[in-house]
């Protein structure tokens, strides 16, 4: 019996609510000796007032020294070990998007990324960050590649991102990704991991060429890359095996798709924090459990910069009275995965969280941070055991035996 079964076994239902909050990338680091990561850095004074009635500790999303990307991480916090369950990104977004995925298509998330004419290696792995109109510009010129035998969508998310999606028969996953996760090398060709994937990694590989041809005149997008090319995986449903009504709210594409995955209603919302405070208010009597995503702690992460990501931090903190004036009956804050602006991508280090509830035993932290939270009495544990922990504070799990 895996932790689901238990979970299925032993959920029932309640009249309490459980909030979820994702700051993503929200681990940091230092940028110099003995200094304070992000979090620490930040002004966090409602943060801190939380954590000081909470229990507190540091988690792992996958393993230790793994640096997990955003599905793997998510995946976790609803309960689903990333070990078992593998998702590719392609189906994320695609599903984020509101695509009509059918279980044997086969969906890639696409960056446009920048390459150098003269070396063709890749200079900017995000094109920029171009605007999502000019996205959507050349999607449409990638929309009149044909393949023999299959059907293509090309579909624009956001920014630099799209997906594609090939429909037909004899398509199959186990593909590796074409971006090499660095800048001055070239993007790497699509490689079957299983002899009977030979001929759609082909296919994709004719693709790809096409598109950078058609993109060649297209600076700064004058290249893309493929990643997470996989099919849909079928999860076992959130609302039930825990007996919740779930509600999603993420103002990015790929968040909404993982939460839809796992069985959520991915609730409309705006592009703003506060939009999406008022969208939790609007439907804080229609649920149980709400996740709650923050995707700008993240970008600025992934960018380098120290003190955006200090801002998007303080920016949350100022917001979260107007939550907690709810009155949820279990919240749960901390990030999907590590993204310090010193290391410009996610990392494998643990997350600092609090789980504040009334049936919780505050454990003496008085501030939420790295440093803080190491000293908490929740210790170190890994992201699927906080839905359990959730649960459980929720009055929403029955004893387990006799």
């Amino acid at each position: 019996m895996n932790n689901l079964d238990l979970l299925r076994e032993l959920s029932v239902p309640a009249e309490t609510k459980i909030l979820l909050i994702v700051l993503d990338g929200l681990g940091g680091l230092p940028m110099e000796p003995n200094g304070p990561t992000e979090l620490e850095a930040a002004r966090t004074p409602n943060l801190d007032a939380l954590a000081a009635g909470s229990i507190c500790g540091m988690s792992t999303p996958v393993a230790p020294g793994i640096s997990p990307g955003s599905g793997p991480g998510h995946l976790a916090l609803f309960g689903y070990d990333p070990l078992q369950y593998e998702i590719g990104r392609g189906v994320l977004e695609a599903l984020g998007i509101g695509f009509d995925l059918q279980p044997n298509d086969i969906a890639a998330r696409g960056n446009f990324c920048t390459i150098d004419p003269e070396t063709g290696v890749i200079t900017d792995r995000r094109a920029g960050r171009i605007p999502t109109e000019v996205g959507a510009r050349l999607c449409e010129k990638l929309r009149t590649i044909q393949l023999p035998g299959v059907e293509t969508f090309v579909e624009p998310v956001k920014e630099y991102r799209f997906v594609l999606v090939l429909r037909g028969e004899g398509l199959e996953d186990g593909l590796t990704e074409t971006d090499p996760q660095r800048t001055g090398v070239p993007p790497l060709p699509v490689e079957p991991l299983r002899p009977e994937a030979a001929p759609t990694a082909d296919l994709l590989n004719r693709w790809l060429a096409h598109a950078r041809r058609l993109l060649a005149d297209e600076y700064p997008a004058n290249g893309c890359n493929l990643r997470g090319i996989a099919k849909d995986p079928g999860l076992p449903k959130m609302p039930e095996i825990y007996k919740l009504r779930c509600g999603a709210i993420a103002t990015y594409p790929m968040y909404r798709g993982v939460a839809k995955l796992a069985g959520m209603e991915v609730l409309p919302t705006g592009e703003t924090i506060e939009d999406e405070v008022e969208t939790l208010k609007a439907h804080w009597a229609d649920y149980d459990f709400f996740f709650f995503h923050v995707k700008k702690t993240d970008s600025a992460g992934e960018d380098g910069d120290f003190e955006r990501k200090v801002e998007v931090i303080e920016h949350f903190d100022r917001v979260l009275p107007q939550i907690l004036a709810l009155q949820p009956d279990v919240v749960i804050v901390t990030g999907d995965h590590s993204t310090p602006a010193k290391w410009k991508a996610h990392s494998w280090h643990e997350l600092p969280v609090l789980l504040w509830s009334r049936y919780v035993r505050p454990d003496g932290v008085k501030t939420f941070g790295e440093r803080a939270c190491m000293q908490g009495g929740l210790g170190h544990i890994r992201h699927v055991d906080l839905m359990p922990l959730a649960l459980a504070h929720a009055r929403r799990l029955t004893k387990f035996g006799a």
